[in-house]
């Protein structure tokens, strides 16, 4: 399910208090952050994560996330045992952004007390007009992949965007993403141009009133 162009699959479990999914396997529990949680969170630079193992109470932390803009912690919504992490987050944190409910997993639970901690568990279908307010009240803009760069370019000719858009591709690793706004009435046109004569990708296009939204990832060099 897609709400505000924020996803939210269907086949698992929501806790909308602390923005994190969960996926039941036999006694195991799957942890990860939201769409919504993720898009707050900004680029992820650091996750943390508690030692295997330990016992963890409902609504604590199994691990912290850091960005340049924001601190806090990923919760389980039920107690249990950390018996198991998704390191690759510690490698690549941004995995979070880009796949927050596939390869962006946070730690699997080995649960004591899903029938009590479980009230609070929702699926997105039973929860849309929630969904739909917490991401007008935070106002959460998701996209189909997390920005590693953002321009912002108001009241510039497109043709300018782009000169300074290839420059910024030119330094950019493959696979990292560009944001690109802009209000030039003939953006949309000039991206697809540019896309076909570059061979870079644009992802996700955009319109919000006067503005356009491009997402741009490198594909090659």
């Amino acid at each position: 399910m897609q709400i505000d162009f924020c996803d939210f699959p269907d086949d698992i479990l929501y806790d909308f208090e602390n923005n994190v999914w969960v996926r039941l396997d036999g006694k195991k529990l799957t942890i990860g952050i939201t769409s919504v949680h993720a898009s707050l969170a900004g680029k992820l630079k650091e996750v943390k994560f508690k030692p295997l193992g330990v016992m963890v109470a409902k609504n604590e932390n199994v691990a912290t996330i850091e960005s340049l803009r924001y601190f806090g912690g990923v919760k389980t919504p039920v107690s249990g045992q950390l018996v198991e992490i998704n390191s690759a987050l510690e490698a690549k944190p941004k995995l979070a952004n880009d796949s927050p409910y596939t390869e962006g997993w946070f730690a699997k639970i080995e649960y004591t007390t899903l029938e009590t901690d479980s009230s609070q568990l929702r699926t997105a279908q039973d929860s849309q007009e929630k969904i739909r307010s917490q991401i007008r009240e935070l106002r959460v803009r998701c996209f189909k992949a997390y920005p590693d760069y953002e321009m912002w370019e108001i009241g510039v000719e497109c043709a300018a965007v782009l000169v300074r858009l290839s420059e910024l591709i030119e330094r950019c690793a493959i696979g990292e993403i560009v944001h690109v706004v802009s209000d030039d009435p003939t953006a949309d046109i000039e991206m697809i141009r540019w896309s076909d004569q570059t061979g870079q990708e644009v992802l996700d296009t955009r319109q919000e009133g006067k503005l356009m939204h491009f997402i741009v990832k490198k594909v090659k060099q």
